[in-house]
């Protein structure tokens, strides 16, 4: 559509010769374009025109030429072996954020949407796939081997949503409950393997329909597995793309994280297939929303499907705390960023954009209540399908269907950066508890001191040790302090703030407040969550020098009945990150003699082998203990360790896979040169990458500096694959504290190679996040600093100055 006279027609274009053009105004005659200015820098052609193209519809024509590249992006080719050990090329496309320009040329906006009539010429023996159904499949005339696929014409979409793929795969499929026909394509001879994913996207979509109240708009969706792939997963509108590993499970072979990895990935993609592609964001600046509210609900749909996975509590550890890690840093970044050029993309996607994005949804959720909620989206999705939206339009919604001041409270939320730490202490009139609660912003470096004091609006809940499962109240904090009253708490009981862990804020109770919390942990009164959130605190508060680390070794004590995975799992981080800044100083052998003593009644009661009954987590708790024992030198652990890794070289009785990590480490951290050899060894016959990968990880426990030196070697040779050099090379970083100092020199001396091999990708950022965090002084800091000066890093340069603030 002209909407004002023009000679000259500018669209996004990139690696991309036109050979003609031409616009015919309806009912009109043709006009060819006589030039074409190609502005590489930003990705556009000017089409010229000889006359004035008037007001008015009408089609444009182009015919051009692209190539099908090896960047992993646009319209590229993804290489795989057949079964027969041929190696042979699939073509796949990946458009978001800005490559649908690579394919063809188009306005590549997400704000500026179209119908797609897609047709492709394929070799006939080759499956053909895009977002919609085949209408149509004939012979093509030219050419007897090659056949013309004509697909239905989509609904109105963005740009970077439109997929096509064309190779050799095979396929389970299934219809969901509301009639759509579910695909999971595979590589050749592998169908068996996406059947656990067929099952949880076959429940997913009936689940979404339910809780959006919208139906799926699309008549087909397909999963596919694709072997050459850059992110985890797109949600491309009907046609889902997944690196192979996020898809496809092996009844005998894969283990429980991986299943649960393959059933949350999935939730999250088809989250997408309303929120984001129903109803897309205005523009980048908003790419917060989809992927927050994506990595929110995908939660929601596992616990829906599974339930036995406990995985909200995983929630926790796994999103909310490592989003609250990074935010207390002063170089973190508000959840909305302004994006200029569309180059400024890749850099949010982090963990501030889903992680912290996540944990606010979370946060809103429960602050509306879920019938609310729901009937907030419902009128979202309703308003505004097939259109574009902004992060405003979805707090006003939400604002209709709720009647509170979401848009006050949120901004608080996205639009600076960081978190508050809300000090509380109560006193004790008669029947009633008086609580006071100061709120400030949290650093990391310990109790704020800057000049302007940000506020946050908080949904504050409370609960006493009369239903420590129920908010006994819940009120809105949006002053800097607030005095409440609590009626009917009597001296003995005691009181906790934040309820599930769900406030995206640290909590600091005076020491009376900590101490009647503490037989609550010891019974198991409080719970999973909350017990959780209670330490991370702890923990996060003596790091920041803001309370001191005995009172929360004192806290650690009453875990010793603690049956849950996740709260091991995090109390196991914790302790890692003291025993690592403990390593500096001469308490080294207490603070292992600690981790024993808090471990070995978890490890006796849960001893070596699986009982009947048990589930999904008791075995990742076992390893989990186990591990954390024998690296720590306890003798029982160590004997059964050394005498089950003996049987397992010999043959004689091979390690469950759930095993092999904790007993690997154990024997190394203990161990000696016949030791190291034994482990590149069982590397070098290992026919899985995942056993593989799994000794690689942990062959940096070795302790003795020249054994240390050959790990390093061992990581640039031929035997790990480039992207798995990070992980041994990180692995000794973490092992020691001469491994840190080795392995830092070592990347130091090999930085040409190692940055050559990683152009600056994010495996770069992972590297030196991996090597230096564990150091401790200013001198480290300074000589870090230094460093990346003389030896920039662009993509990674956030990431350097988040180590730096870390180390000092």
């Amino acid at each position: 559509q002209v909407k004002q006279a023009t000679n000259q027609i500018v669209m996004n274009c990139a690696d991309i010769d036109i050979i003609t053009a031409s616009y015919a105004p309806e009912g009109d005659e043709e006009v060819h374009a006589t030039g074409f200015n190609y502005q590489n820098e930003d990705e556009k052609v000017t089409l010229s025109f000889p006359s004035t193209l008037q007001k008015g519809t009408g089609s444009l024509k182009i015919d051009f030429v692209g190539e099908l590249n090896d960047k992993m992006k646009g319209f590229y080719r993804s290489k795989y072996t057949t079964p027969t050990g041929d190696t042979r090329y699939a073509a796949v496309t990946q458009f978001e954020a800005t490559d649908a320009r690579r394919a063809f040329p188009c306005w590549d906006e997400p704000a500026i949407k179209a119908t797609f009539d897609i047709s492709l010429v394929v070799p006939k023996d080759r499956v053909a796939l895009s977002n919609m159904n085949v209408l149509d499949r004939r012979p093509y005339p030219d050419d007897e081997n090659l056949v013309e696929v004509k697909f239905a014409r989509t609904p109105t979409m963005s740009t970077y949503l439109v997929a096509f793929v064309v190779g050799e795969y095979d396929f389970v499929e299934a219809r969901s409950l509301d009639g759509v026909l579910v695909r999971v394509y595979t590589p050749v001879g592998k169908a068996e393997q996406g059947k656990f994913a067929l099952e949880v996207a076959a429940k997913t979509l009936p689940f979404y329909k339910d809780y959006f109240n919208v139906p799926y708009p699309l008549p087909k969706i397909d999963l596919i597995a694709i072997a050459d792939f850059a992110a985890g997963a797109m949600e491309n509108w009907g046609l889902v793309t997944y690196r192979e590993t996020a898809l496809l499970i092996d009844p005998k072979n894969s283990c429980s994280s991986s299943r649960q990895w393959v059933a949350l990935v999935v939730g999250h993609e088809l989250a997408h297939q309303w929120f984001g592609n129903l109803v897309t964001m205005e523009w980048w600046t908003h790419l917060w929303l989809n992927e927050g509210f994506a990595s929110w609900i995908e939660y929601l749909c596992v616990d829906h499907c599974f339930p036995e996975y406990d995985i909200w509590t995983q929630f926790v550890s796994a999103d909310y705390t490592r989003a609250q890690e990074l935010d207390a840093l002063d170089n973190s970044h508000p959840i909305e960023v302004s994006v200029g050029h569309p180059s400024e993309v890749d850099e949010i996607f982090d963990a501030i954009s889903y992680s912290k994005g996540a944990s606010v949804i979370r946060m809103l959720h429960d602050y509306i209540g879920d019938e609310d909620f729901r009937k907030g989206m419902n009128l979202y999705l309703t308003k505004f399908q097939q259109k574009n939206a902004a992060t405003e339009d979805l707090w006003d919604s939400l604002e209709k269907a709720s009647g509170k001041p979401i848009a006050a409270v949120m901004n608080t939320w996205t639009k600076q950066m960081g978190f508050p730490l809300i000090y509380v202490e109560a006193e004790q009139q008669e029947d009633d508890k008086v609580l006071k609660l100061v709120q400030k912003k949290f650093c990391a470096s310990g109790p704020y001191t800057g000049e302007d004091f940000p506020m946050w609006m908080v949904p504050i809940s409370i609960c006493t040790s009369d239903d420590p499962t129920r908010a006994k109240m819940q009120i809105l904090m949006d002053k800097p302090e607030l005095t409440l009253v609590l009626k009917d708490v009597k001296p003995d009981q005691w009181v906790k703030l934040n309820l599930g862990t769900v406030g995206f804020y640290r909590t600091q109770y005076s020491p009376e407040m900590l101490e009647s919390l503490i037989p609550a942990i010891k019974d198991l009164s409080l719970p999973p969550v909350d017990r959780l959130g209670l330490q991370n605190d702890l923990f996060s508060l003596a790091r920041a020098g803001i309370i001191s680390t005995v009172e929360v070794l004192k806290v650690m004590e009453a875990f010793v009945n603690e049956p849950n995975y996740t709260v091991w799992s995090d109390l196991s981080c914790n302790l890692g990150i003291l025993s690592t800044l403990l390593s500096h100083t001469d308490f080294y052998e207490e603070i292992q003699g600690f981790v024993k003593d808090v471990f070995s009644p978890i490890g006796e009661r849960l001893g070596w082998d699986p009982k009947p009954g048990e589930g999904h987590l008791d075995a990742l708790l076992r390893g989990l203990v186990l591990g954390k024992l024998g690296k720590a030198g306890h003798k029982a652990t160590l004997e059964e360790a050394r005498r089950r890794f003996k049987d397992h070289v010999e043959g004689k009785h091979v390690l469950s896979a759930d095993l092999r990590s904790p007993v690997y480490v154990t024997v190394l951290k203990h161990g000696d040169s016949t030791t190291l050899d034994t482990m590149l060894k069982l590397h070098k016959q290992a026919d899985m990458q995942e056993e593989k990968n799994r000794i690689e990880r942990v062959l940096g426990a070795i302790s003795q500096p020249e054994l240390i030196q050959k790990v390093l070697t061992f990581a640039l040779s031929e035997e790990v694959r480039p992207q798995d050099t990070v992980s041994v090379i990180g692995g000794v970083a973490g092992g020691s504290k001469q491994g840190r100092k080795a392995a830092w020199k070592f990347v130091r001396d090999n930085w040409e190679e190692l940055y050559n091999r990683y152009q600056g990708g994010f495996l770069i950022s992972r590297l030196i996040k991996l090597t230096v965090d564990g150091f401790a002084n200013d001198k480290m800091a300074a000589e870090v600093k230094a460093f990346f000066e003389s030896h920039p890093a662009p993509s990674a340069e956030r990431t350097v100055q988040q180590c730096c603030e870390n180390i000092l």
